[in-house]
């Protein structure tokens, strides 16, 4: 008999980490492209505030080469916990960080950053190893090159990390269509392209009173 136990993603015990989301080390992603790469950062901080789920912004050494964090995740979350590490590659070795953390009080942690086998792989084992439920989003992490990404999703996997990408994070907190159908269909909508087309097809079908089909 299977052991294995589905534990979804939870809107009311979630808090999502963005890890170094840099001006400078947005330079250094080359496993995505530059425009899909920020379309899904910021894909995923929008759906962190449509859950309305806590959020935790850190950096690394802002001062120096990796440079400050890009602006519009600042400007979304103006009053969430800003972390600004004066050398701590790993944010967990920052108590700070760790403290704010804690201070959301979930136990579902959902990450994401740059890059994606240093920042983000040392937090998310580090997370797992203090006893959170850990999902990182592999298209709103990015890193140098395939090698690095496919080596960091090996070791977090087998850590127990699991591996997510921001559509299936939006929807597995969703949980159902009939929760709210404009909401989640404007957040689909707004950085997938072929989604707007979908949600502009669903709307001329509900004025005319069509069936979908």
């Amino acid at each position: 008999m299977s052991t294995f136990k589905y534990n979804r993603l939870d809107k009311n015990n979630a808090a999502v980490l963005l890890v170094d989301h840099q001006t400078g080390l947005f330079s250094l992603v080359r496993d995505i492209g530059a425009t899909d790469f920020k379309n899904n950062v910021l894909a995923l901080a929008s759906a962190a505030k449509f859950f309305d789920l806590p959020t935790v912004l850190t950096t690394s050494f802002e001062q120096g080469p990796n440079g400050v964090i890009i602006p519009e995740l600042k400007e979304k979350f103006p009053d969430a916990p800003f972390i600004s590490r004066p050398g701590q590659i790993n944010a967990w070795d920052n108590e700070d960080f760790v403290k704010a953390v804690e201070a959301t009080g979930k136990k579902q942690l959902i990450i994401a950053g740059i890059v994606t086998d240093v920042c983000v792989t040392f937090c998310a084992l580090s997370a797992l190893e203090a006893g959170y439920e850990v999902f990182v989003v592999t298209d709103a992490s990015g890193t140098f090159d395939e090698a690095c990404r496919y080596a960091a999703w090996d070791r977090m996997s087998r850590a127990g990390v699991q591996l997510v990408n921001w559509f299936s994070v939006v929807c597995e907190l969703h949980r159902d269509w009939r929760n709210d159908i404009e909401g989640l269909g404007s957040l689909l909508a707004g950085f997938i392209p072929d989604y707007k087309n979908l949600m502009t097809s669903y709307a001329a079908r509900s004025n005319t009173g069509s069936p979908s089909k």
